[in-house]
Order: C-alpha cells, then structure tokens, then sequence
C-alpha cells in the first residue's frame, strides 16, 4: 500500500504522502460535486424547456413536426449542444409533464384541506390520494421543494427511464426517484428493481408492528418489508426444500440483501443460539441499520401455518435477551412462506406480543425435478466418440 503510494511522486515523506493523498481524495469529491451541480442545472433547463413547450402549446400552434424543427433550429445556434435531438425534447416536455402534474397539486391540496371542515365534499379522491402521502409538520412550499430537489437530484438517463415506464404515474416514478437517491442506484440498477415492481411490494407485509413498536420504529419497520419477496435471481428444481432454498439465497447473498432492501447487514445463517440446556438455530439473522435493530428471518416453502410464528416469537425473545443492547430497537420476526391467507395470517399475528411480519417470495426459475439437459455430458460425448471410433 505505501509502494502504491509514493509510486511517481518526487517527494518520499510521510506527511507530503499523507497531504498528497488527501489533496487526491479531496479533488475527487470536488469533481463529484460539481457533475452533482451540473446535473441540477441541466435538469432544470430541461425542465424549463418543457413548461415552455407545455405552456406555449407549441405543437399545436406550430404544427406536428414542431419538435424536428426546434431541434434543427438549436442546433444550428448551439451546434456544441448534443441534447437537442427531436426524441430528447420530447423526454423533456414529458419530464415535466409527468411531475409537474405532482408539484401543483401539493398547494391544491393544502388550500382543500383548510375548507375541509366547511366543504368535506371539496376534498376529491385525488387529494385524497396526496393527503396520506404528505408528511406530518410540512407545509406545502416545503412539499413542493422537497420533490423539487428530489427530483433534480438522479441523472436524466434514470429520468428517461421513468419517462418509459411511468408516463402517467408520478407517484410511481417519484418513489423510484427516492429510492435511487437512498440507494445510489445506477440506471441498469435502477430498470432491474423496477422490472420486479418494488413500488406494489414495499411495506405490504402482514405485521403486528402497530401493537409491537413504538410509534416511531413501527411505520419505518413497515416500510421496510416487502410482500411478496422476488427471489426470481434463483434457479430451483420444482419441488425444493427449505435448505436448499436457504443454500440458493447464500450463494446469491448480494442480490438477497438487495431484495431485503435498505440497511440490511448479514450476521449469519443457522445462527446458534443457546437456551438452557438446548440449542437452536435459526435459518438467517440480519442488523438493520435503519432501525438499529436485530431482524430473524424463517424461511418456509410451505403456505403458512398459525404454528409457524411460534418457533419464530421464540427466537426474537432468545435475540432479545442474548444479543440485544440498550441501544438496539427491539428484535423483529420476518417469516417468508410459499404462500399465505392474508386474513389466517393477520388473525394469528394478534396473538403475539413480539414483533412479526408475514410475507410470501415468488420464483420464475424453476425447472422440474426430472429435468434432463438437452446438452450431452462429458460421458455421453465420450461413449459416442467411441462408437464413432468402433465402426472406422
């Protein structure tokens, strides 16, 4: 390391190799946040440019090759520019008109919310919608630039992305928008989780967090979870058992962790645990960073059963008792099944004083049992060599 260091540089002294190295260090992020700066202004000129389209009604007014002939005029006054394709403008006109459509009825809602109490039939389903995703002590400036600088916060090729998939749903787009900014997601990042539908998963589990958590741990635990869970990055035969599912998520432990979601580290599987004079060992044990808390995961490739959570409450104690510390949020029970009656599940849960959460995971790659290569084995090639051989 201290080779790689000094290697070209004049000056061999430990304190001119530390300096020139936090100098470096200190460059690069200089660089980071500058192309961070330049992204936001060029995301706001898009965006400009596509009120304006918007605004000016300009394909109507100037016919429907208006974005062909407003590409040839730009750049024939900024040929150096290399974003004013007719398709580009035409992202940009929808860049804002898919979020803009999100950014003025914040101030709508805010001003139907204080007539509420006068006229409750003021408040339209689509208020409605925004009212339960605005959050507590925000005013609606403040919601406005929150999305704002959300929005200019990811690279235009993730906004294109979103552009495809989400013309007419900013909710959608924006939560993805949020989770790359969490998550640093690139663009191939970002098109693999949107493929597996992570905004119609995240926080659908089955819980009794409400009644287990404190109200400030049990709505983010909520939206932590995912139902179902995509583990379609696995490959099993059709009839698979429990170990062989837990051997399959350990060879794929990266992309598990990834499903899981944010903040997930992994302590270990068929973690031991002692208890009295018994042992037991649990399929996976995680740390959330988030929650700061110890999180037990069964894995079951069977429907749920009502006994499942028992084993499963048993090991959220023992975590509580043996690794939790002061500062730990309570342990969490996360139990993946085949599949699950959502009613079964609930009505089960009640009964229990630790804090659970039910989910089913989904699979595409299955092959079945009897499964056949339709490419010959090494033996197969031989033996056939052999006859070859034999007739000559």
């Amino acid at each position: 390391m201290q080779k790689a260091m000094t290697k070209g540089l004049t000056i061999i002294d430990k304190d001119y190799i530390r300096w020139v190295a936090d100098l470096g260090t200190r460059y690069r992020q200089t660089q980071i946040k500058a192309a961070v700066k330049v992204n936001r202004e060029m995301l706001r000129f898009y965006w400009e440019l596509g009120r304006d389209i918007c605004a000016m009604k300009a394909e109507s007014r100037w016919g429907s090759k208006f974005m062909a002939t407003l590409s040839r005029d730009l750049r024939a006054i900024l040929p150096e520019a290399k974003c004013f394709s007719p398709t580009n403008l035409l992202y940009m006109k929808n860049f804002y008109r898919l979020y803009s459509t999100r950014v003025e009825i914040v101030p709508q809602v805010e001003e139907q919310l204080a007539n509420r109490t006068k006229s409750p039939s003021s408040v339209t389903a689509t208020t409605q919608q925004v009212v339960e995703q605005l959050p507590e002590r925000e005013n609606a400036q403040q919601v406005v630039e929150r999305i704002m600088t959300d929005i200019m916060s990811i690279p235009w090729g993730h906004h294109v992305l979103l552009i495809d998939r989400f013309p007419n749903d900013p909710k959608s787009a924006l939560f993805y928008v949020r989770k790359t900014i969490e998550n640093s997601w690139s663009r191939s990042m970002l098109l693999n989780i949107v493929d597996t539908g992570l905004h119609k998963r995240e926080g659908k589990a089955i819980t009794n967090f409400t009644q287990t958590l404190p109200d400030e741990t049990s709505d983010l635990a909520q939206q932590l979870t995912r139902d179902p869970y995509c583990f379609d990055f696995l490959t099993l035969r059709e009839r698979f058992d429990e170990r062989e599912l837990e051997n399959a998520l350990m060879d794929n432990v990266t992309k598990f962790l990834l499903e899981l979601g944010t903040g997930f580290s992994f302590m270990g599987r068929q973690f031991h645990l002692e208890v009295g004079k018994q042992e037991f060992f649990p399929d996976l044990l995680f740390y959330n960073t988030r929650l700061h808390a110890y999180c037990v995961v069964e894995l079951k490739t069977t429907s749920f059963k009502p006994e499942y959570l028992g084993q499963l409450s048993f090991y959220v104690s023992a975590i509580n008792h043996q690794l939790k510390s002061d500062v730990d949020s309570p342990t969490i029970g996360l139990l993946i099944c085949k599949d699950k009656d959502n009613v079964v599940a609930q009505y089960a849960l009640e009964s229990y004083a630790q804090p659970i959460g039910v989910s089913e995971f989904q699979l595409s790659n299955i092959y079945p049992t009897d499964f056949h290569s339709s490419m010959p084995t090494i033996e197969e090639i031989e033996a056939r060599l052999g006859q070859i051989t034999d007739k000559k």
